[in-house]
């Protein structure tokens, strides 16, 4: 059976670990590597998306930065329990055409007793910026 630490119930330092890891392995831009925290049968909603499965997720973040060029992200933890983890993050990508925008959300979590997510909820909304307004 996956293992992916820290495991539920978080605590405060096992909760921010948490969101460092999905953090850091979000900035990899690396779709595999990334769906391996999700349970095989890891459940999404991204914006009006609904995902199911690793094999998607994959698919979907593929596709992701394919559109939004230069993505970086910055999560913080918002509040926690036992299993379930709630997010803010912005991030800040260029489109096709150049445009930058920071992304602005929030993302709720649900983890297995192996530490997989097995559902995420995401609410996103773009504001296009000027490069010079890049914080990230």
């Amino acid at each position: 059976m996956e293992t992916r630490p820290p495991i539920p119930p978080f605590n405060l330092e096992t909760a921010l670990q948490k969101v460092q890891l999905a953090e850091d392995a979000w900035n990899t831009q690396d779709p595999l590597r990334i769906s391996l925290a999700y349970s095989i049968n890891s459940e999404w909603r991204n914006r009006d998306t609904f995902i199911n499965g690793r094999e998607e997720i994959v698919k979907f973040l593929t596709k992701k930065w394919s559109k939004e060029l230069n993505y970086r992200l910055k999560k913080e933890l918002w509040a926690f329990n036992e299993n379930r983890i709630a997010v803010r993050f912005e991030y800040e990508y260029q489109n096709v055409q150049s445009q930058w925008f920071r992304a602005y959300g929030n993302e709720n979590w649900e983890f297995d007793t192996n530490g997989l997510m097995t559902k995420r909820y995401a609410s996103i909304n773009d504001l296009p910026i000027h490069e010079s307004e890049r914080r990230l």
